[in-house]
Formats: structure tokens, C-alpha cells, sequence
């Protein structure tokens, strides 16, 4: 259970000056007065765990409580709690909001979900938020959504216990905050394809070069998943954690391939 007034930690993947984890400081505001900032100096997106452990990292004082990394959303919760917050640790952590979703299997890519499972492993309840929106960046994205919505499911969750390995992943649908039709709890999806493409263009002397990017086809998501909720306009809350054992496999090759091989 998280505390009245926490200490309140904030990082995402976007980048410090990004539009997201401004409103997601508006919504921590609501939540408590001791709300600290380590975020990475510029973007980061699908930096997932990426830790700089071959180079030195450089921090710029944004602020009595603000701080920006040249580093990894990882980076940045890692030094926010070991080194840039003053006193005692964070009660909480919150990355994001990220701009666009954080869904199925690209969770793995993400560097907003990293910065919360960072958190996870230094013994922080911590919490991923996503506001999802085309896949152009001319799409208008309703950080209204998450805004209006973030607060009172924070303050629901902060009122249950939930396993201190697992990170909950948050997704609000693109769409006004009127549209939004309910919450649910979901597992993680899995698409029918996979989303990115690689495109072959040329520079100015003839050069070959490659630009990886996102297709924008819909899969057709089973229900319960964290890509339905989102179709249907329903907030999605995904527990995640970090065992990726299958345990059928386990099982079914342990007779077979345990013990000693001979040679």
C-alpha cells in the first residue's frame, strides 16, 4: 500500500522535456507535494533496459527537484534513486506518460516500461503510463484522456497490495476522455504480425540507407488482451513481471535433457 503524501519519483523514455511527463507531473501533483524528476536528457524510446555501464553520465540540474540524465530511462531511475534524490527513496515511481502505446510484445522494446521495472528491482511499487495515438506524428494525441482518468486509478491501486516483482503497465485509448468506455485488467496480447518495417531510401549521393518504422495494420487481438481493451476504447492495466521461463517447455524437456551428457 502505498503511503498518503509519497515520495513520488517520475522518468520515462520521451525525454525530460517532453509533453507526457509534464502532464504526468500534473497528475503526481494531485497525488502528493514531494514530487521529484530524473528523466533522460533527450529521447529514449526503445532504449528498453539499456544500462551505461562503458561511459560516464553527465547530470543538468533542471530544477530544486529536477534533473536530466545523458543517459538510459534505466540510467535515470538508477541514479534518481542511488544518488539525485535527496533523503530518503522514492514511495513510488511513475514513467511516462509515453507518447503512444505500450502494448503485447513491444512492451519488451520499451524504454518507459524498463524505467518501471528499474524501479521494481530496487524495491519501489512501480507504474508505466501510456497514451496511445496514430502512427503518424501529425496525429493529435489526447493527453486529456490520461489526465482526466490517471489520478483516480492511481489512487485505486495505491489503496491495494500488489506483488513486489511485478510493474503495472497502464495504457489509456486514443480517444477524448468522454469515449472511454470502461477499465480493465488485462494480460499482455500478442499481434498477428509484427509491426515493423525496414525502409530502404537513399541520401543525397546515392547512398543507400535504412529507417526502421511501424506499419500501422491492425492485428485482430484475443479478448482479455491489453490490444483489445485498447480497440474497444477501454483503459488497459497489465501486471507484468520479469519471469520469461516457459514452463511447459521447461517441463516437457526436463526428463530429456537434464542430468549429465555424456560424451
Amino acid at each position: 500500500m502505498i503511503p498518503q503524501n509519497p515520495r513520488i519519483l517520475l522518468s520515462n523514455d520521451d525525454g525530460i522535456d517532453a509533453s507526457g511527463i509534464k502532464v504526468l507531473e500534473r497528475i503526481a501533483r494531485t497525488l502528493s507535494d514531494d514530487v521529484w524528476i530524473v528523466a533522460p536528457a533527450n529521447e529514449q524510446s526503445a532504449a528498453s533496459r539499456a544500462l551505461s555501464i562503458r561511459e560516464p553520465l553527465r547530470v543538468s540540474k533542471r530544477g530544486e527537484k529536477s534533473f536530466a540524465v545523458w543517459g538510459t530511462p534505466t540510467d535515470s531511475v538508477m541514479m534518481g534513486v542511488l544518488s539525485l534524490v535527496d533523503g530518503k527513496k522514492p514511495d513510488l515511481i511513475l514513467s511516462g506518460i509515453n507518447k503512444g502505446q505500450n502494448l503485447a510484445e513491444h512492451i519488451t522494446l520499451s524504454g518507459t516500461i524498463a524505467a518501471a521495472i528499474q524501479g521494481m528491482e530496487l524495491g519501489i511499487p512501480s507504474i508505466a503510463l501510456s497514451q496511445t495515438y496514430g502512427f503518424t506524428e501529425t496525429s493529435f494525441i489526447h493527453w486529456e484522456t490520461a489526465e482526466y482518468y490517471a489520478p483516480p486509478i492511481l489512487q485505486r491501486l495505491f489503496e491495494r497490495k500488489w506483488p513486489k516483482d511485478v510493474v503495472m503497465n497502464i495504457n489509456f485509448p486514443d480517444c477524448l476522455a468522454d469515449q472511454v468506455s470502461d477499465v480493465q485488467m488485462t494480460r499482455m496480447g500478442r499481434r498477428a504480425q509484427d509491426q515493423i518495417e525496414v525502409h530502404e531510401r537513399a541520401d543525397p549521393g546515392g547512398r543507400a540507407y535504412y529507417w526502421l518504422g511501424f506499419n500501422g495494420r491492425e492485428s485482430s487481438p484475443l479478448e482479455g488482451t491489453d490490444l483489445k481493451a485498447i480497440q474497444d476504447k477501454r483503459i488497459s492495466i497489465t501486471p507484468l513481471h520479469l519471469d520469461l521461463t516457459h514452463e511447459k517447455t521447461l517441463g516437457d524437456l526436463a526428463a530429456s535433457l537434464g542430468g549429465i551428457v555424456g560424451g
